[in-house]
């Protein structure tokens, strides 16, 4: 950042008074620019015991499988950023079955949180994100080809609760091997 969006004048980066934590802080007007982490919010969709992967068509990762999911916008909440992300990337409706995984991964400043959804009529497809979308029997999911951490743990994570017929709520964090930039 190098302006204010309030005045349009120069910003630096200091810790304001009261706070902890470097910020960016306009040199005229005095306003504090607070950069938080973004949510992304997505769906593991079934569909008669198979799970709904989609392959991405946009980089990062081009050409891996993902689970549908995408950056929550203002004005929505999780679920409908779920819902929304699922329509778009898999042209799927779901019904939102529960929240099931909060992954944090602050070494890019993301919170990803899937819910367990299942496909409301069972049809689906590729949307503008994807290059298609399919239905994985639990034995033939690509884990090769998976596009993030995240969304395989999460999978991972499905599979176990699967296997034992019970669903939680799983919290975690992803962060950075030492010694990565």
């Amino acid at each position: 950042m190098k302006y204010c969006s309030t005045c349009g004048q120069p910003v630096e980066q200091r810790i304001p008074e009261g706070d902890n934590r470097h910020r960016y802080v306009c040199t005229s007007c005095d306003t504090i620019h607070y950069q938080n982490p973004r949510i992304v919010a997505g769906t593991v969709p079934v569909w008669e015991g198979r799970i709904l992967l989609c392959r991405r068509a946009i980089e990062p990762r081009y050409g891996y499988w993902t689970l549908p999911a995408g950056f929550m916008e203002n004005a929505e909440t999780t679920i409908e950023a779920a819902e929304r992300e699922t329509r778009e990337e898999a042209l799927a409706e779901v019904k939102i079955e529960g929240l099931y995984s909060i992954i944090d991964v602050p070494h890019i400043n993301q919170v990803h949180m899937f819910y367990r959804a299942t496909l409301k009529d069972g049809q689906f497809g590729a949307g503008e994100e994807s290059l298609e979308s399919r239905l994985f029997d639990v034995d033939d999911i690509p884990w090769n080809e998976i596009s993030f951490p995240t969304v395989k743990r999460t999978l991972e994570l499905f599979l176990t609760d699967l296997a034992q017929e019970s669903f939680g709520v799983h919290v975690s964090d992803i962060r950075r091997p030492m010694g990565r930039d």
